[in-house]
C-alpha cells in the first residue's frame, strides 16, 4: 500500500487488513477466530503486507494481520506472513510527532497444528529503521533514562544514561523526539534546588570556591585577617584614654570671694565630703531590691541612732512618702514580662533604665521637694540638708544617711566608730551574673572606718572582698559562701584583729518574696561572737570536769561573756554565716539555672590581648556560620527562616553588634557592662540554634524515604542528607566557647590585681 516514492501521508484502519494462509476443515472454534480441519494436508502460510506510509491510526478492534492458516489433525499449521512499515519523513527533535495510534491488534503468528502437526512459525513484522532517540517499530522515544545515539529499531540501542552525570537531588525528564546523546537531561526534585548540580544556595556558595574543605579554608584564613584588623582597631581606638571634657562648675566649688557680699540661705553651698563624714549619725539601709516585685522600702520605726534628732511622726510620714515614691507603677512591669519572654537583655536593661529614673526621683526627692520636717535641727530644715539618699552603683541598694545640722549642741553626736560597732554592712548585687555581689564604700563609710583601720587596709580589704564575693552565684550559695567566710578567718581578721575589730559575713531573714540581703558585720575584738564551735568545745570541757575551782571560775567568767554577748547579738541584724548554718541557705533555682553553668563569673586568667583576640575569631566566626545556617534553611522553606529569626526575636543576629560594642567600649570598668550584655545576647541566642536542630531534625525524618543516588556525595552541607546538623552544631559550640572566652575577658576587665586571689595571706598583704 503506498510506494517508496508516493507514500501515504496517513492510513487510517477501522476495519481489517488481513493476508492470512488458507486453513482446512468444517469445524471452526470462536477462539482467536481459527478454524480447525480434520482433513486435508497443513495450512497455508500468511501473505505479505508493505506499507509505505507517514502515520498509521489503527482504531479499537481493527486488525492487521498475516497469520498462517491451520492444518488437519495430523498436519500442520502454516507459517505467518510479513507486516513492513516504510515509514517516510521521521521527524526529529523538537518536531517529533508520534506517527502512530494503535488501539487494535497487529497479527503474523503462525497457523496451529493438530496431532502430529506442529504449529507454524510465526511471522515477522518490521519497520524502517529509527533515527537516533526513536526506537522499536513505530519509532516511539526511548524510556527515561536512556539514550540511543546511533540509527536501528533495537530496543537494546536504548542505552542507560551514565549515572555519575545525574545529580543525587534529579531526576530524568522526558524530551521530545528521545534522548540522542549524553548527558540526558534531568531536572532538580524541588524548586530550592539549583541547576545544573541541584544545589542549595549555600552548596552553591561553598562549591564555587572549591568544595567544604577549601572553602573552610578561605573562609578561616578571612576570619583570622579580619579578627587581627578587629584586635589593632581595638587596641588604637578602645584602649585610649578618654580626654577630659571642659568641667562645669559644681554645686559644692568653693565661692569666690574677691568681692563682699551677703549669704541668703538659698546660696548657702553644700557641705564637703570631708565635713559630712564628720557630721554622719546612721545609715539606713533601703530594704527590697528595687525590682517590680520587690521595690526599695523603709521601715516606719526609726532607727534608735537617729531617735534623738528627729521627729518620730514626722518621720513616719517620710518613709510613707519615700515608700510611695519609690514603687513602681504596674505598666513597668508588665514591659518587663514581656521583654523577659522574647528578649532578656533588653528586659535587664529596661529594669536598669527604670532603676536609674527611680532613683533620681528619689534623690531629687529628698534634695529639694522634701522639706526636711522631720528633722529637729532647724539649720538642716532651713538648707534642706541632714537627710540624703544614695545607691550603690548596680541600683540595687539603696540607703540613707542621717547629718548633724551644727544645732543641736549634742556633745555625744556623732558617735565615734566603737560606738557603733557592732555595725552591719550590705553587699549590694544578688549573685546574679548581671549584678554580683560586693561591698561597695564610699568616702562616709571608709571615713568611719579609718578611725580603727587605715585607709590602705580597708580598701584592701574591700578589694580582697569582692573579688571573693563575685565568685558567688545564685543557685549555689551554699558552695560559694563557704570560701568567702574561710577567706575572712584566714585572709581578714588576723590582719584586722591588730586594729582591734573583727569581720563576720552575715545574712538577713527573707522577705515575703524570697529576697535575702547578705552584708558584712563589723565588730570590736572584745564583743566578737561566739562560733558554736567554741561554745561546744568549752561546755564539753566543763562537763568533763565541772568541780574543780579552775572549771567553776572558767564557767561564771563565761556565763558573765554569754550575757554580755547576748546583749551585743541582740543588735546584730541577721544571722552570722559559719560553715554549719550555711547549709541551711536556700537556694531558689530559676529557668535560667542551666545557663549560670555556662555564664559566670570566674577569677582572671591575665592574657587580655590574646583573649581578645580569639573572641573576636569567634565572634566573626559566630556570625558567618549564622549567614551560612539562613542560607540552609532557606533552602528548606521560608518558614524555617523566620522561625529561625523569630524564636527568639532578633536573638541570633543581635550577639555580633552586641560583641562589637563589647570589644570597643572604653575603659576596664566601662567594656564590663557592655560585655556582660554581650554575654547575655549570646547565650540567649542559644535558644534560636535549637529552633534551627528542630527544623533540621523534623525535615530530615519527614522527607521522602525514596531511595537515593549510590553516588550522592556523604560529606555536604545539605539539610536533605545526614550533614543537617553540622552547622547547627558548629554554631552551638562557637557559642559556648564565646561564653567562656568572655567570663574571662570580664574576669580581667575587673579585678586587674590577679594577688587578690593569693592563698598567702602576707602575698595578699604585701600587694
Amino acid at each position: 500500500m503506498g510506494s517508496l516514492e508516493h507514500s501515504l501521508i496517513r492510513l487510517s484502519v477501522y476495519g481489517s487488513i488481513q493476508a492470512d494462509g488458507e486453513s482446512f476443515g468444517k469445524y471452526s472454534t470462536e477462539d482467536y477466530r481459527k478454524v480447525l480441519s480434520d482433513i486435508g494436508p497443513g495450512g497455508g502460510s500468511g501473505g505479505t503486507i508493505l506499507l509505505f506510509v507517514q502515520s498509521l491510526v489503527l482504531g479499537d478492534s481493527s486488525t492487521i494481520s498475516t497469520m498462517g492458516g491451520h492444518g488437519s489433525p495430523n498436519g500442520g499449521g502454516g507459517g505467518g506472513g510479513r507486516i513492513h512499515f516504510h515509514w517516510s519523513d521521521i521527524s526529529v527533535g523538537d518536531e517529533y510527532l508520534p506517527i502512530t495510534s494503535v488501539q487494535g491488534t497487529i497479527n503474523v503468528g503462525g497457523g496451529i497444528g493438530r496431532a502430529l502437526g506442529q504449529d507454524g512459525e510465526n511471522g515477522t513484522l518490521s519497520g524502517k529503521p529509527c533515527p537516533k532517540g526513536l526506537y522499536g517499530i513505530f519509532c516511539q522515544e526511548c524510556p527515561i533514562g536512556t539514550y540511543k545515539n546511533v540509527s536501528g529499531s533495537d530496543r537494546s540501542l536504548c542505552a542507560k544514561c551514565p549515572s555519575h552525570e545525574l545529580p543525587h537531588r534529579a531526576l530524568y525528564i522526558p524530551t521530545r523526539g528521545g534522548v540522542t546523546d549524553t548527558p540526558c537531561p534531568y531536572k532538580c526534585v524541588s524548586d530550592r534546588y539549583h541547576m545544573p548540580r541541584c544545589y542549595t544556595a549555600l552548596e552553591e556558595l561553598i562549591y564555587t570556591f572549591g568544595g567544604p574543605w577549601l572553602f573552610g579554608c578561605l573562609l578561616f584564613s578571612l576570619l583570622m585577617l579580619l579578627a587581627l584588623v578587629l584586635s589593632v582597631a581595638r587596641i588604637k581606638f578602645g584602649s585610649g584614654d578618654e580626654l577630659p571634657g571642659p568641667v562645669p562648675a559644681r554645686r559644692g566649688s568653693p565661692i569666690d570671694r574677691s568681692f563682699p557680699f551677703l549669704e541668703s540661705l538659698n546660696e548657702v553651698l553644700e557641705t564637703s565630703r570631708t565635713e559630712e563624714s564628720q557630721t554622719h549619725v546612721h545609715r539606713m539601709y533601703l530594704s527590697g531590691n528595687n525590682t517590680f516585685s520587690e521595690p526599695w522600702h523603709l521601715p516606719h520605726s526609726p532607727p534608735k541612732a537617729v531617735t534623738e534628732i528627729v521627729y518620730e511622726d514626722a518621720f513616719n510620714r517620710f518613709v510613707d512618702e519615700i515608700n510611695e515614691l519609690a514603687s513602681y507603677q504596674w505598666w513597668e512591669g508588665s514591659v518587663y514580662g514581656i521583654l523577659c519572654t522574647f528578649a532578656y537583655p533588653l528586659a535587664w536593661s529596661w529594669m536598669q533604665w527604670r532603676r536609674k529614673k527611680k532613683m533620681q526621683q528619689l534623690r531629687e526627692f529628698v534634695r529639694s521637694e522634701y522639706d526636711h520636717a522631720c528633722l529637729r535641727s532647724c539649720r538642716s530644715r532651713a538648707l534642706y540638708e541632714g537627710i540624703k539618699v544614695a545607691a550603690t552603683s548596680d541600683l540595687m541598694l539603696a540607703y540613707v544617711d542621717f547629718f548633724l545640722g551644727g544645732d543641736e549642741k549634742r556633745d555625744d553626736l556623732p558617735p565615734p566608730l566603737h560606738q557603733r560597732l557592732p555595725m552591719s554592712i550590705l553587699f549590694g548585687g544578688d549573685g546574679s551574673y548581671m549584678t554580683p555581689f560586693s561591698l561597695q564604700s564610699d568616702n562616709i563609710l571608709t571615713s568611719l572606718m579609718s578611725q580603727s583601720v587605715p585607709p590602705t587596709i580597708w580598701y584592701r580589704l574591700v578589694a580582697g572582698l569582692n573579688a571573693q564575693l563575685r565568685l558567688v552565684r545564685r543557685g549555689h550559695l551554699r558552695a560559694n559562701f563557704s570560701p568567702v567566710t574561710s577567706w575572712l578567718e584566714t585572709h581578714a581578721n588576723p590582719y584586722l584583729r591588730a586594729h582591734g575589730i573583727h569581720v563576720y559575713l552575715t545574712h538577713s531573714q527573707p522577705s515575703a518574696s524570697g529576697y535575702d540581703q547578705f552584708g558584712l558585720l563589723v565588730c570590736t575584738v572584745e564583743n566578737e561572737p561566739v562560733m558554736p564551735s567554741e561554745s561546744e568545745n568549752r561546755s564539753l570541757l566543763l562537763e568533763k570536769n565541772p568541780r574543780t575551782p579552775a572549771n567553776r571560775w572558767r564557767k561564771a567568767f563565761d556565763l558573765v561573756r554569754v550575757n554580755e554577748h547576748a546583749t551585743v547579738q541582740k543588735k546584730i541584724p541577721g544571722e552570722i554565716l559559719h560553715d554549719k548554718n550555711l547549709q541551711a541557705l536556700k537556694d531558689q533555682l530559676t529557668l535560667c539555672y542551666p545557663f549560670y553553668y555556662i555564664i559566670r563569673n570566674t577569677r582572671p586568667v591575665g592574657h587580655q590581648d590574646v583573649i581578645g583576640l580569639v573572641i573576636s575569631i569567634l565572634l566573626l566566626g559566630d556570625f558567618s556560620l549564622v549567614l551560612l545556617t539562613l542560607l540552609q534553611l532557606y533552602s528548606i522553606s521560608m518558614l524555617d527562616v523566620f522561625f529561625f529569626l523569630s524564636i527568639l526575636p532578633l536573638g541570633i543576629l543581635l550577639p555580633f553588634p552586641a560583641g562589637i560594642n563589647a570589644l570597643f567600649s572604653h575603659g576596664p570598668a566601662r567594656s564590663a557592662v557592655p560585655a556582660r550584655v554581650y554575654a547575655l545576647w549570646n547565650i540567649i541566642s542559644t535558644i534560636n540554634v535549637v529552633v534551627a536542630f528542630i527544623c533540621g531534625s523534623v525535615h530530615f525524618h519527614s522527607q521522602s524515604s525514596a531511595k537515593r543516588h549510590p553516588n550522592f556525595q556523604s560529606w555536604n552541607f545539605s539539610m536533605d542528607d545526614s550533614g543537617w546538623w553540622m552547622l547547627p552544631t558548629g554554631l552551638l559550640l562557637f557559642k559556648t566557647a564565646q561564653a567562656s572566652l568572655i567570663n574571662y575577658h570580664i574576669a580581667n576587665l575587673e579585678i586587674q590585681d590577679r594577688t587578690l586571689y593569693s592563698n598567702d595571706p602576707d602575698v595578699f598583704w604585701r600587694s
